[in-house]
């Protein structure tokens, strides 16, 4: 198996797009956004293109991950710049074989090297503690709504880069996106039926917990 992580470039919108819509369609509620989201994201004012990667497996495009730009107001008045992930995903079919793994942490080597802060980012711990994400009650980071939720999880990418830091995070509105907006985007993709899955119910559980 022969595996490349390069920089998206415009031949890859269409395929990454489609393997966003297989990898996240019910995964998280019926349906899903994350190809619009991708596909919207590229042309946004907070899209990060040099962090913009896709994965290749022996020539064929597999997986993708997309960062932006993100901050966190302090208390103080002050803002923290930082970046986060996501969408990050990969085809079904080459799934936990390691492909992720080899992306995310290659994405983090390179945010490093060029000089950013932070990494914030929304998940299940258990999919990011290995790369040294903690929650972000761990250095006084919460949502807007001023709380601290299991799912917020944060990484510096310096010593002493979340030192001090005390406030709520602001994510980029590139996600913000309609219902109408979505189908009508979709409507240029091969049917998929929406359906109710055990997954959403889990994501709805694990996305209200609070970090207490």
């Amino acid at each position: 198996m022969n595996i490349i992580i390069r920089n998206e470039e415009e031949k890859d919108y269409r395929r990454v797009e489609e393997i966003a819509r297989d990898a996240f369609w019910n995964l998280y509620f019926p349906g899903c956004h994350e190809h619009f989201v991708v596909h919207k994201m590229r042309n946004h004012k907070d899209f990060i293109k040099e962090l913009s990667f896709v994965i290749e497996v022996d020539g064929s495009v597999e997986g993708a991950i997309f960062y932006t730009h993100s901050k966190v107001i302090q208390d103080n008045g002050k803002e923290l710049k930082t970046i986060s992930f996501g969408p990050v995903f990969i085809s079904p079919k080459y799934h936990r074989i390691g492909l992720g793994r080899k992306m995310i942490t290659h994405s983090i080597n390179v945010a490093k090297n060029m000089g950013y802060s932070a990494i914030l980012t929304l998940g299940y711990p258990y999919h990011y503690e290995p790369y040294g994400f903690l929650g972000g009650k761990k250095y006084n980071i919460c949502m807007p709504d001023k709380k601290f939720y299991k799912g917020l999880l944060a990484l510096p990418l310096y010593d002493g880069a979340l030192d001090n830091v005390k406030g709520y995070v602001m994510f980029s509105d590139v996600f913000d996106c309609t219902d109408e907006d979505v189908e009508a985007f979709d409507k240029s993709f091969p049917f998929k039926e929406k359906l109710v899955t055990k997954s959403q119910e889990e994501f709805e559980i694990a996305s209200n917990m609070l970090d207490e």
